[in-house]
């Protein structure tokens, strides 16, 4: 018999716990559909104690748990309204294996933690659990956990699937019970998320993306925002939304960074099937939707999960291993089964339960390295002496293979800014098997370019071209994220120097030479229409500037590279590829001046961009030709719409028989001052976009199980 891959023993652990029959009659299933329980079920429990013995867990269950592959928890673990022996309440399950006691307290029993003491396994599982009749959905509750030492903690539940708002502190039962409406976006998906095909996203602060004007202190609901935002998103030709952590997190400061309830929507903007609506809006529209995802560290809350049981359970004891000096927070024990099993099935959950369509995974290089941000003699070497963190390595690899295993069609992205390789190469080949990996270096390089004066660029040439030299080592995401834009950074607008023309020149100029560089693209909200101030997390965005012509240029500018980037095959189809691009003039540092093609599946869609760093019109500028061929100016940063100069450039140039940087043909061309141009060939194919090649391969042609290696050996 052929032994069985990773992704047969995924896909057929549905199979398997479906056939466990359970012990009672569940009332709501979650992997099916939940049925609405009233918080208080009208069944006279006259035969039942106030709690029953009970459980979700089979020993299959038990043995994935333990073995940390698991990747369905949330179908056990936490709370579940379900009916045992003709009556509706609720099951509870928590892992605490270093308690003497676990009960459950909440407003149903005056927070009592002698009434209800849940009964712990026999199996060494270290899992408590118990049925409690006549509490139903809408009830709040704590773990009132007794530690060895006596020390008795109030802990929210892990798998709790919502939150009391802050600041109150307690979990909620709820459920997540949705009727979806996206069939059609979910079949297709596969596209939108294809690695050859065009994803531009929109980075988002919930919380202070827009504020009403009248009650600016309060937040918009989740369904609030989907009037508003949606349209905006699609208005503006983004194919991506990605939110800021939207998991529960006590500390609204944090940015949601900082996580206390991995499994619950925070309860600031509404319930979770308010969020599922606001998703469900997004897919309607044809917009991906991705989360920021944080498995690297969570605060020390006393209602959180360090400290659990009283013990360093989620957490490393050692604090050389399980401390972050830059956040004060603490970092996960990877090397614990059941919290990989913890971490791993929580993202399972939100692209199961939510629909999300990839996961941003924050702060990856602090979890690579064991010396992250620590001085000598504070960090512990691994089993070889080396820094690198293995048990995080594993765990990243393992995170991947299950998430591509179940569902093939979306993205997992990696914050990663150190030079550790195969971050988005397959894990057969070594890699860590993410989708898609930012790229910091190109950010940084790129953005201390274009604060220099224009004068003085010449000298720094080799920062704008220096990221060709790896850019296809990775699955690169070019990011203009938040970071960039707070903590004295400036706006994007105020980095650019100059007077406010040549700010906003410098701006456009930017955001074309993002838009033409080889790379997905990822934009900060309030980027796209030329914010003047830095975010700040407690304001609304400065939405009355797009009352203003040069804002509106920037605005006009970003929603026409967005039309540019999805209509122009060349510019994505080979985004990974150095043959999707070629430097045509790389050395012209003295005119601060860059010319390269991007090159598709068809030589006739190739593309010349050519741009100019400095004010000065450069008029009959020579640059060579890929064909012997018309070119035509499909796009300028310059046009008197985006609040360009408007000068007057040549629409098109004929190629001649004149060799130039290394080309048979070249052409005279008009560079307008502090701007760009983009060169299409006259008789270009259609440009509208083709159906991915490798994921119609991967959809139509590979039996389930072998679905991940298909997209991993087209480049994940």
């Amino acid at each position: 018999m052929p032994k069985k891959t990773t992704a047969d023993k995924i896909n057929s652990l549905d199979e398997v716990l479906k056939s466990k029959k359970p012990r009672a009659k569940k009332v709501s299933p979650d992997s099916e559909k939940i049925t609405q329980i009233a918080k208080k079920p009208s069944q006279e429990p006259t035969h039942l104690n106030s709690i029953e013995p009970f459980s979700l867990f089979t020993d299959f269950d038990i043995s994935l748990f333990r073995a940390g592959k698991h990747y369905k928890l949330y179908l056990k673990l936490g709370s579940h309204v379900v009916e045992h022996k003709g009556v509706t309440g609720t099951y509870f399950a928590v892992w605490a294996p270093n308690a003497t006691e676990v009960s459950v307290i909440g407003d149903f029993n005056g927070w009592n933690r002698h009434s209800h003491r849940l009964f712990v396994r026999w199996d060494g599982s270290g899992i408590w659990e118990g049925f409690i009749p006549q509490v139903g959905n809408g009830e709040v509750y704590k773990y009132s956990v007794q530690s060895s030492s006596g020390e008795v903690l109030q802990k929210g539940d892990p798998f709790a699937l919502r939150w009391e708002e802050p600041p109150r502190t307690a979990s909620v039962v709820w459920d997540t019970w949705y009727e979806w409406k996206d069939k059609d976006w979910m079949a297709e998906r596969y596209q939108h998320n294809a690695l050859d095909k065009p994803i531009s996203v929109y980075e988002v602060h919930f919380g202070s993306w827009a504020r009403s004007p009248e009650s600016p202190e309060q937040f918009f609901s989740y369904r609030l925002m989907a009037d508003k935002i949606v349209p905006y998103v699609k208005e503006m030709g983004f194919t991506h939304v990605e939110f800021m952590p939207l998991a529960e997190h006590p500390y609204y400061p944090s940015w949601g960074y900082q996580i206390s309830g991995y499994y619950a929507a925070t309860s600031r903007y509404g319930t979770p099937q308010d969020l599922m609506y606001l998703i469900e809006k997004f897919h309607e529209s044809g917009i991906g939707v991705i989360m920021d995802w944080v498995p690297s560290h969570f605060p020390g809350d006393d209602n959180g999960l360090y400290r659990f049981d009283g013990t360093h359970l989620y957490e490393h004891a050692d604090e050389k291993k399980g401390f972050h000096p830059d956040w004060k927070s603490y970092i996960f024990n990877y090397g614990r089964n059941e919290v990989k099993a913890f971490l791993i099935s929580n993202a399972i959950f939100w692209l199961d339960r939510y629909h999300i369509d990839g996961l941003r995974v924050d702060a990856v290089a602090s979890m690579l390295y064991l010396d992250y941000s620590r001085k000598h003699g504070e960090w512990i070497p691994n089993q070889f002496g080396g820094r690198e963190n293995l048990e995080a390595i594993e765990f990243l690899k393992e995170f991947n293979i299950a998430v591509y295993g179940m569902f093939p069609d979306v993205q997992t992205i990696a914050e990663e800014s150190t030079s550790f390789t195969g971050i988005s190469r397959p894990v057969f080949n070594g890699g860590l098997g993410f989708g898609m990996k930012w790229m910091m270096g190109w950010m940084n390089d790129t953005l201390s370019y274009f604060q220099e004066d224009p004068i003085n660029r010449k000298y720094h040439h080799g920062k704008i071209t220096f990221s060709t030299v790896y850019a296809f080592t990775e699955n690169f995401m070019l990011p203009f994220s938040h970071d960039e834009v707070v903590h004295g950074k400036k706006s994007l607008l105020y980095k650019m120097p100059g007077d406010d023309w040549q700010k906003y020149a410098n701006l456009r100029l930017l955001y074309l030479y993002m838009f033409t560089h080889p790379g997905n693209k990822l934009m900060f909200m309030g980027c796209e229409f030329g914010q003047s101030k830095e975010w700040n997390y407690n304001l609304s965005l400065d939405w009355h500037l797009l009352e203003y012509a040069p804002h509106q240029g920037i605005s006009k500018i970003v929603k026409s590279l967005n039309e540019l980037y999805k209509t122009q095959p060349a510019l994505y189809e080979k985004n990974f590829s150095h043959e999707g691009f070629e430097w045509v003039e790389v050395g012209d540092a003295a005119n601060s001046i860059l010319v390269y093609c991007r090159k598709g599946l068809d030589y006739r869609d190739e593309l010349v961009i050519a741009i100019n760093l400095t004010p000065i019109l450069r008029s009959n500028y020579r640059i060579g030709l890929p064909q012997s061929a018309t070119w035509e100016t499909i796009f300028s940063s310059d046009e008197a719409d985006f609040y360009g100069s408007g000068v007057a450039i040549k629409q098109s140039v004929k190629a001649d028989d004149i060799a130039w940087n290394g080309k048979a043909n070249s052409g005279l061309i008009d560079l307008p001052p502090l701007g760009g141009v983009v060169l299409r060939m006259v008789g270009s194919r259609s440009s509208n976009p083709a159906p991915s090649l490798f994921l119609v391969y991967q959809r139509f042609s590979c039996p389930a199980p072998n679905r991940f290696q298909a997209l991993q050996s087209h480049g994940r």
